[in-house]
């Protein structure tokens, strides 16, 4: 698993979902902050997004594709430029899924709206940088994968066809892979895109998400990135936020979390996995991490 990918994976419980929604006329709705992250793709024409923290709105247009990692309430509007009056905003639970006509004329917008169900206890700082709004604009020749991922979609959203229950939440999963990546190949800002752009440090990120069970110590991870040790814990600090084998702590510690929140792997199992000599060993470490034992964590999550 790669960096990217082992954060999402981290993170996300549950199958994604989707709605259409198509409306005319002078509009606006709104969507309630959420636990996880929502998304939109307009299919066809254009709006405004206006977040609840405030600012110019967001213009979109077709193709454009915007995320919003963290769950931000806000509205959207029709795209006619005139001031959005926040005091008629409809829920979106009002329109959803179906056709919403709306008083005043103008043309007709199609967005398809989603949201990915994220468990925030273990958020990865690669996403939990991601700022409140990723804006993807649609430009020739830019984000070719997420390109295809979106006219996928718009096939599979076009009729139903054998196997669309299982091909959309799959694409869904592909578009929140294609965003994030999207963001940290072109963010000009922030420590993680650094990161993962710095050969040594990428280096290191590689190797201790591919291995974390490995019995790594800065000095094979200094090997491995091709640089000395001080460059290494130098470089890693400064963009990552910590050195290597806190890093290493934490990420492994992050992993046996999420084993026990997704399977029924003895304990023992879970310690192997994530680097642990002994059941106790992890069991110790976890309760430093979490402030509970794994038993009790998982006893939670499945009384929840």
């Amino acid at each position: 698993m790669d960096v990217v990918s082992d954060a999402i994976s981290a993170v996300r419980a549950g199958r994604p979902s989707s709605n259409r929604l198509r409306v005319t006329g002078s509009w606006c709705v709104r969507l309630a902050p959420y636990e996880g992250a929502g998304f939109h793709v307009v299919l066809g024409g254009s709006c405004r997004l206006l977040t609840d923290g405030g600012g110019e709105p967001v213009a979109l247009g077709p193709g454009d594709v915007v995320l919003l990692p963290h769950g931000t309430g806000h509205l959207l509007a029709d795209g006619s430029g005139r001031p959005v009056d926040v005091r008629r905003a409809v829920p979106f639970e009002e329109v959803r899924d179906r056709d919403a006509v709306l008083p005043g004329g103008g043309p007709e917008v199609e967005l398809l709206c989603g949201k990915y169900r994220l468990d925030r206890s273990r958020t990865h700082p690669l996403l939990a940088e991601l700022p409140d709004v990723v804006l993807l604009p649609h430009r020739d020749g830019e984000n070719p994968e997420l390109r295809s991922a979106v006219d996928l979609l718009c096939r599979e959203l076009a009729g139903a066809r054998p196997g669309g229950s299982l091909a959309l939440p799959s694409l869904l999963d592909l578009l929140l892979v294609y965003m994030v990546r999207a963001w940290t190949a072109g963010a000009h800002t922030g420590n993680w895109p650094a990161a993962l752009s710095d050969p040594a440090t990428a280096a290191a990120l590689a190797a201790l998400h591919a291995e974390p069970a490995a019995p790594w110590t800065t000095g094979l991870l200094a090997a491995r990135a091709g640089v000395s040790r001080a460059t290494l814990a130098r470089r890693f600090t400064s963009l990552v936020g910590r050195p290597p084998m806190a890093y290493l702590t934490w990420w492994r510690l992050t992993l046996a979390a999420t084993r026990l929140r997704d399977s029924d792997a003895p304990l023992a199992t879970v310690a192997r996995e994530t680097g642990y000599g002994s059941p106790y060993a992890l069991s110790h470490a976890f309760s430093r991490e979490f402030g509970t034992t794994p038993g009790r964590y998982r006893g939670g999550l499945r009384a929840s």
